[in-house]
């Protein structure tokens, strides 16, 4: 089973590949065949190319990503609460709910995002 240090590791590496707008760095933190769905109710992202062509466009939008609360781990889980800083159009903020599900190798296989248009302000 994977540690807390190791996903809380993994969560800053997400946040800090927003910081770097690499997405590369993102896809490194996933199991070849995860999945994100972001936000929930939406379409599935799955395998490398396509979490990587997802957080390409995220990227795009010039998203920067902070924690608002440490990370909290369970388990084979990480959750984590941050706000999303776009500069798209005019500023605007998400405030996001993520968890992280970590294979036994420290891989995130899938990752689902908890947020909706009520968690949104500036658009």
């Amino acid at each position: 089973m994977v540690d807390h240090a190791a996903k809380v590791a993994a969560v800053e590496a997400y946040i800090a590949a927003f910081a770097n707008s690499d997405p590369d760095a993102v896809v490194a933190i996933f199991a070849e065949d995860a999945t994100v769905e972001d936000p929930i109710g939406t379409p599935i992202h799955k395998g490398h190319a396509a979490i990587r062509e997802f957080y390409a466009a995220s990227m795009k939008t010039g998203a920067k990503l902070s924690l608002d609360t440490p990370v909290r781990t369970a388990e084979g889980y990480a959750a984590f609460a941050f706000t999303v800083k776009l500069n798209y159009g005019g500023e605007k903020t998400i405030q996001v709910i993520d968890t992280f599900k970590f294979n036994d190798a420290g891989k995130v296989i899938e990752m689902r995002a908890f947020w909706s248009p009520n968690n949104m302000t500036g658009f």
